[in-house]
């Protein structure tokens, strides 16, 4: 049972390179599967959601060479529809990417239904409805779904997404790159994850017009060819290192980061207190005075974003005054804080608002990582709380952060991941602290 251990109090200071998008990456790859020839990708990030699907599109017959830690190749000239994957494509949530380019390539597709982080309701319902527009036949049951084109191809049509969901503008737009004429996706996420993969399949030929807007028009293609891409840097990798220097105090650099990307998360922590200078690929984080409350709400991009949430309410939990935080994507996005007052926080949740009022200490405790992104908020807190904490089901944390324990001990941060084959055994947390 692999665990972190954080010994909280100290300030971080530094440098902090930030990695390539999660979010576009999980994106990205699956849609490699609709390259013929070489596919070069640069600024991979090293997290399990990549790993596992680059292990699927291998058991498709694509193969896959590092050409360093961060760059590979894929080569999917030679790839098949395959039920190997099965068991991989249930553990996490992009690989339901993997229906529209199936579609795309194949002209059918077959997978289970997706899993990953469980933080509410999280439908497909408007995945379907889009891939029935381009003229799917749909058969979702016992968990698995299949797929196939009328025709054996796509063909392109006008969809309205009843509401903005990023899963699914991804989805159709990877759909309609393949499919035959002309396709107009309407009330579509904006995303920069979004928009890098509109410029990926652009770069390997396709021909996608609008991303970043909320109409995306996709003209299909016969063919994508090979090519070299390099992804944007992660938004919410950068976000949660700025959330950490405003709850422990002290001074950062994020560097390879695209400033107008973080604006929504700049602005909040601004309004906290927080001074944030920003380069043309860099921003510096610093927090030397008391935090102030303020109010925050989830918005689809450039609104405040929900993958933002858990870490920034977790500084609130220590900022003078009362906060309100209204999630307004997910349903049920608050597990985290029960998380949260053991270690002293005070927090009240109604529905889909939590009020926090700020306390002057946090102080460590046993705690779980519930989600991807509330396991990043319990390491903040950590790193926050006086005395130890101590974070299991730390695999969610691994999903989505790249070295996080190796880039917050260069920061100062006095944080290990230790291995404790034994639940009941204190012996593997005496030995790191």
């Amino acid at each position: 049972m692999d665990k972190y251990v954080v010994k909280g109090g100290k300030q971080l200071f530094g440098q902090v390179d930030i990695s390539g998008a999660k979010n576009a990456a999980v994106a990205i790859i699956p849609a490699a599967l609709m390259v013929e020839g070489v596919c070069r990708i640069e600024n991979i990030p090293q997290i399990s959601d990549t790993k596992k699907l680059l292990e699927m599109l291998a058991l498709m017959g694509a193969k896959i060479r590092f050409v360093n830690k961060t760059t590979l190749d894929i080569d999917c000239s030679n790839v098949h529809l395959s039920d190997d994957i099965y068991d991989l494509t249930r553990q996490i949530r992009a690989s339901y990417y993997l229906i529209g380019s199936m579609l795309g390539r194949f002209g059918k597709a077959s997978t289970t239904m997706p899993g990953g982080c469980n933080f509410g309701v999280r439908p497909i319902d408007q995945h379907i409805k889009g891939m029935k527009a381009l003229g799917a036949v749909m058969d979702i049951s016992r968990g698995f779904i299949k797929a196939e084109a009328k025709g054996g191809r796509l063909k392109g049509t006008r969809i309205y997404l009843d509401k903005v969901s990023v899963g699914a503008t991804i989805n159709v737009m990877i759909a309609a790159t393949m499919a035959s004429g002309i396709t107009v996706i309407e009330n579509v996420a904006r995303e920069p994850h979004i928009v890098d993969l509109a410029n990926f399949l652009n770069s390997m030929g396709a021909d996608i017009r609008g991303a970043g807007t909320d109409v995306i028009k996709v003209r299909g293609v016969d063919k994508l060819h090979g090519g070299s891409y390099c992804l944007i840097p992660d938004q919410i990798e950068a976000g949660t290192y700025m959330a950490a220097v405003a709850g422990t105090g002290g001074e950062v650099t994020l560097t390879n980061v695209i400033p107008k990307h973080l604006d929504c998360i700049s602005a909040k922590l601004i309004e906290m207190g927080v001074e944030i200078e920003e380069g043309e690929d860099f921003v510096t984080v610093r927090r030397t005075g008391e935090l102030t409350h303020t109010n925050i709400k989830t918005l689809p991009y450039p609104g405040f974003p929900t993958d933002m949430q858990p870490q920034v309410s977790t500084v609130l939990a220590l900022a003078n005054g009362t906060s309100v935080v209204t999630e307004g994507v997910w349903d049920n996005r608050y597990k985290y804080v029960n998380e949260l007052r053991k270690m002293g926080a005070e927090i009240q949740v109604d529905g889909k608002t939590a009020v926090i009022q700020g306390v002057k200490k946090l102080y460590g405790a046993p705690v779980a990582a519930c989600d991807l992104r509330a396991g990043a908020a319990m390491v903040i807190a950590g790193l926050c709380a006086e005395g130890t904490t101590t974070i299991e089901d730390i695999v969610y944390i691994e999903r989505g952060y790249q070295d996080f324990v190796g880039k917050l001990r260069k920061l100062g941060a006095d944080i290990v991941k230790i291995s404790d084959p034994d639940p009941k055994s204190d012996e593997g947390i005496a030995e790191a602290v």
